[in-house]
């Protein structure tokens, strides 16, 4: 399975949509240089994928990347059959899942508009285990792990 990335998105302050710059530096154990987020424990990046976000535009047709605060907008990769601990390629950098969702401790205005966010059921968190630039159009792919040959 593989997919590309739709978009790469970041804000300057927490809470508001992030805006889709096209390109990010992923940094190790920190996130995307210039995000808010950025620095946050387990949740360093946030994943969505784009055709959940289309299910969404049905009711809200001026949704788009980055409106649900993911930094990550990803099609042709189910989000969904990750688990935490999984560890997928996104262009040159190494992502694993430490979070699957996320409580909203206040409703959002997405919520309030449409009576359902998508964020708190299929939001992807991860950390950065090796960092690189992310660009639209890269590839997202599960990460291969290499089998040692008997008697090495």
């Amino acid at each position: 399975m593989s997919g590309r990335v739709v978009a790469v998105c970041i804000a300057a302050s927490k809470g508001v949509p992030k805006e889709d710059v096209g390109v990010g530096l992923l940094v190790p154990e920190i996130g995307i240089e210039g995000d808010a987020h950025a620095g946050f424990a387990h949740r360093q990046v946030s994943l969505l994928n784009m055709e959940d976000i289309r299910e969404m535009q049905a009711k809200l047709p001026e949704l788009h990347p980055g409106s649900f605060a993911e930094n990550l907008t990803i099609e042709g990769f189910d989000l969904g059959l990750l688990e935490i601990g999984h560890r997928f390629r996104v262009g040159e950098t190494l992502l694993e899942v430490t979070q699957i969702g996320k409580e909203c401790h206040t409703r959002c205005a997405i919520y309030h508009t449409t009576g359902d966010c998508i964020m708190p059921r299929k939001g992807i968190f991860c950390r950065v285990l090796k960092g690189g630039t992310v660009r639209r159009g890269d590839e997202v792919a599960f990460e291969v792990a290499e089998v040692a040959s008997p008697g090495t």
